[in-house]
């Protein structure tokens, strides 16, 4: 029996939405002794070979474009995001021989392109323009590695925002493409040999029309030799016994030793093997693997090696991490503490110069300090401000490191580190079109459902904050994966601060800011306690005078995407809109497609019934509760997306605008040649962005300046 649905509305704003019909099958399962109806499924199938999908997604965009566009907040935000974006930024620059390779955008470039200087002071020189690739903008470069001595430089390409990767290389001198193009790449990195090859990791060529939908399984690791074709890549580690195992490469700066990290899905538990590669330079006589770490049990993060010592990062007995060295001669001694676990959380640690470089959370905030390899301190390095500093790559015997430092109210500043002499130097500052100073960042401490305390970041126009004003307010989280989220800059959140919002960053469990503790505590069985702890982040904004009742909006994206729709099923009362974006929707089918099926980590496995009972419990897709008064909701996803499938978001809005909730809007935005967010062209972005800031600005009473 097939039946339609079509929902037609006037919105409590005045404007009339006419949802198209969307075919409802009477699709129904039993799963562990319970009905479970999915009238949607069909909305699975991919857009680009099912014609009944895409005309579905045509029909829902034009509805949703003809409400946004109608919105008297949207242009205001389109020309005010652009604005902000409109400022010189760099990326962090890497060294390579005398060679210092940096991406670079002038503004408002689609894609950031890539240069080289010889020597730090010499005349930048355009290599890579990704803008030329697409009349789109859509096609982006992704990952770029140069070879030792920076004669060569291998690149992935990203087309239409797919995970999917193809590898290219350059000569560094003339500029010139060469004949190498590495295909079905994913999940991978380039670890160059010398300047012989580099190793690099792929998957099988997926069936015909299954490119985005079908399991990633059987990932190789594999050598590609400079000068000739994929076809002749050599298999270096693979485990087709064990399909389901993925495997990523990497080579120690002195050439002396590859290392294979393998995991089995998105937990950091890892095993590793190691492969003498010989003489610096020369390609290993064979790819014997021998096992450092056996099972996955453990985090392990390579810091570098040096001769037969390699320094590792890792949780094994220390849940906020430590840095362990092991000497691959001397097997029976093991893994040496060289810097124990401390109260602060270890993001990362790299070998510059002679010196460790540490890179420490503290509530979520970066701090950063250098210590000799023995692990005596030498100085912490200077930050100055709540902020988020990245980068620190270098190598043994070069005191010169970057980093880059930014904040709510500060885009990304590059410097220049001297590990010898302590001295930090601008390398990229940008111009700004606002007053940083302007606005006021706080720390502040919740508590949560269960008595958790919680991290939570606010930021406002110091008036607004010294006036104790309540303003409305846009609430952001993710809480998963052992994702840390800190203060970073983005040109739509300050147009949004601008207008008289206030933004708020929740720093959930199920993240990483407190290490392995903090993550278990949100994940698999407990993740309840992730949608707690972001509705009581709500509650305590209204409750403090933040956000007046019917000014909170939310937003989150991918497992972000998932909380809001959680959030909005079991709390709806407490939000005046919402925004999930590309987000993992029903829970009972999502290791179906893609990389899904490495989600388990945190979410468990719906064919196991005690974790279908969770999963089924919070699922947003079939969780739906009609007859309540539900928020606006604007869905956003990409018909390339293949990292969360966009069939997630589809059902779910479709369950939506069928179901009796209340006068305000349930639309999706269905953003074409776009993935999962990496590599998305500008123009792509600002739109996006405006669309979003323009639906939570109209439905919380959020005011844009007149022109």
């Amino acid at each position: 029996m097939l039946l339609t649905t079509a929902g037609a509305a006037l919105a409590e704003d005045g404007m009339a939405i006419s949802y198209p019909e969307t075919r409802r099958e009477a699709l129904v399962e039993s799963k562990f002794g319970e009905q479970v109806a999915d009238p949607y499924r069909w909305l699975e199938n991919d857009v680009r070979s099912d014609t009944e999908v895409a005309d579905w997604v045509g029909r829902q965009n034009r509805v949703t474009q003809d409400y946004l566009a109608k919105l008297p907040e949207r242009a205001w935000f389109a020309q005010r995001i652009r604005q902000l974006l409109d400022y010189e930024r760099f990326g962090l620059p890497v060294k390579a021989g005398k060679a210092y390779f940096y991406t670079r955008n002038s503004g408002l470039q689609n894609q950031a392109q890539l240069f080289v200087r010889q020597g730090l002071d010499g005349d930048p020189r355009l290599l890579i323009d990704p803008n030329a690739w697409a009349k789109d903008g859509a096609t982006a470069l992704d990952a770029w590695e140069p070879a030792h001595g920076g004669s060569l430089l291998a690149y992935s390409v990203q087309d239409g925002g797919s995970d999917w990767r193809t590898i290219r290389v350059l000569d560094v001198a003339t500029g010139k493409v060469l004949t190498d193009e590495i295909k079905w790449a994913k999940f991978t990195g380039i670890a160059w040999i010398g300047s012989i090859g580099f190793l690099y990791s792929r998957f099988p060529e997926p069936q015909a029309g299954q490119a985005f939908q079908q399991l990633n399984r059987n990932q190789e690791v594999r050598f590609h030799r400079i000068g000739t074709p994929q076809s002749a890549d050599e298999l270096v580690y693979a485990t087709p016994d064990q399909p389901d195992l993925g495997h990523f490469a990497q080579v120690t700066h002195d050439q002396r030793w590859a290392l294979i990290t393998t995991s089995r899905g998105t937990d950091n538990r890892f095993a590793l093997h190691v492969i003498p590669l010989g003489k610096r330079g020369a390609k290993a006589k064979s790819w014997a693997a021998q096992p450092l770490v056996k099972g996955l049990d453990h985090d392990w993060r390579l810091i570098e090696g040096m001769g037969d010592t390699l320094w590792f990062v890792t949780n094994k007995d220390a849940p906020r991490l430590k840095v362990v060295a092991t000497n691959l001669k001397q097997p029976e001694r093991g893994f040496v503490d060289v810097i124990r676990e401390r109260e602060e959380t270890l993001e990362r640690a790299q070998i510059v110069g002679n010196q460790l470089i540490l890179n420490y959370l503290k509530d979520a905030a970066s701090m950063a300090e250098m210590v000799s390899l023995d692990g005596s301190r030498v100085q912490t390095i200077a930050l100055n401000a709540i902020g988020t500093a990245s980068g620190f790559t270098g190598q043994p015997g070069d005191p010169e490191t970057f980093y880059s430092f930014s904040s709510f109210n500060q885009p990304s500043a590059v410097y220049r580190y001297d590990s010898s002499n302590g001295k930090t130097v601008p390398f990229a500052l940008p111009k700004l079109g606002f007053k940083p100073e302007d606005y006021a960042i706080e720390q502040r401490f919740y508590t949560s459902k269960d008595g958790t305390r919680v991290p939570l970041f606010l930021v406002r126009k110091r008036e607004t904050a010294a006036a104790g004003m309540a303003v409305p307010t846009l609430l952001y989280g993710y809480g998963g994966f052992d994702i840390s989220l800190t203060p970073a800059f983005s040109a739509a959140r300050m147009a949004w601060l601008e207008a008289g919002g206030a933004f708020a960053l929740a720093n959930l469990r199920g993240g990483g800011e407190y290490g392995k503790e903090w993550h278990d505590a949100g994940r698999l069985h407990n993740k309840q306690n992730v949608f707690d702890d972001f509705i009581a982040a709500g509650e305590y904004l209204i409750a403090e005078g933040v956000t007046p009742k019917g000014g909170l909006t939310i937003q989150g994206g991918s497992n972000g995407g998932l909380l809001v729709g959680a959030v909005v099923n079991q709390r709806p009362d407490l939000f005046a809109a919402a925004s999930p974006a590309v987000g993992v929707m029903d829970m009972l089918r999502f290791d179906r497609f893609t990389a899904g099926r490495y989600w388990v980590d945190d979410y468990g496995y719906p064919d196991k019934e005690a974790d279908f009972r969770v999963l089924r419990a919070y699922s947003p897709y079939h969780n739906i509760k009609a007859g309540r008064d539900y928020p606006a909701v604007l869905v956003t996803t990409a018909d390339t997306d293949d990292r969360v499938v966009p069939g997630h978001s589809f059902k779910y809005t479709a369950a939506l605008q069928a179901a009796a909730l209340g006068a305000k809007p349930r639309l999706i935005r269905i953003e074409t040649r776009a993935g999962h967010g990496a590599g998305k062209p500008t123009d792509k972005a600002v739109a996006e962005n405006a669309d979003v800031l323009a639906f939570l600005a109209h439905w919380s009473g959020l005011k844009v300046p007149q022109p």
